[in-house]
């Protein structure tokens, strides 16, 4: 789905006749972006981590962002970068609070429920899948398949103390990071 939205980016989003008996498109006005993007094929079942790690030599020397594709949100990214640049740390993930999915019962042991509180929110911080990461992070990285950024490279990252977290909770009450 995302390379078909950046294959069919210009046609989407300009001017356009297309002559069916003719067998051609004229393109009119049409919109460009200063992007360069690059997709890479990895593998259908390849873990994230190595995902990451087989476009290393794509993403060159200097900070990049990554995310996952099924995250959406409204993320300022300059003012990311900036709390990166300044928290000089390898990698700064968007830490967020989700709002609980389901009802949460307390039940005692026959049976009953003591307590029931419908969709209570969670007090645990998780990652919003949103990263700004130094070229580093591949020294934590490789590219046997099942190496999931998630587990072993981010847990050594935070044991070596070079992993942020930029709290949403607070980006959104000040400082406009994130909006809604």
């Amino acid at each position: 789905v995302i390379k078909e939205f950046f294959l069919n980016y210009y046609a989407r989003y300009s001017d356009i006749t297309i002559d069916m008996q003719a067998n051609a498109v004229q393109m009119h006005r049409h919109r460009t972006e200063p992007w360069k993007v690059t997709m890479l094929y990895t593998g259908a079942d390849t873990q994230t981590g190595a995902r990451l790690y087989k476009a290393k030599d794509f993403l060159g020397n200097e900070p990049f962002m990554l995310t996952y594709g099924d995250g959406v949100a409204n993320v300022n990214i300059s003012k990311l970068l900036d709390f990166h640049r300044q928290s000089k740390k390898m990698v700064t993930l968007t830490a967020v609070q989700p709002k609980g999915r389901y009802g949460v019962l307390s039940l005692d042991n026959q049976g009953g429920v003591q307590s029931f509180y419908e969709k209570p929110a969670d007090s645990a911080w998780i990652s919003g899948g949103f990263f700004v990461m130094q070229p580093e992070v591949f020294g934590y990285l490789n590219d046997d398949e099942n190496t999931a950024l998630e587990s072993d490279p981010l847990e050594a990252v935070a044991k070596d103390g070079e992993l942020g977290g930029l709290q949403a909770h607070r980006i959104l009450a000040s400082d406009g990071y994130l909006k809604r």
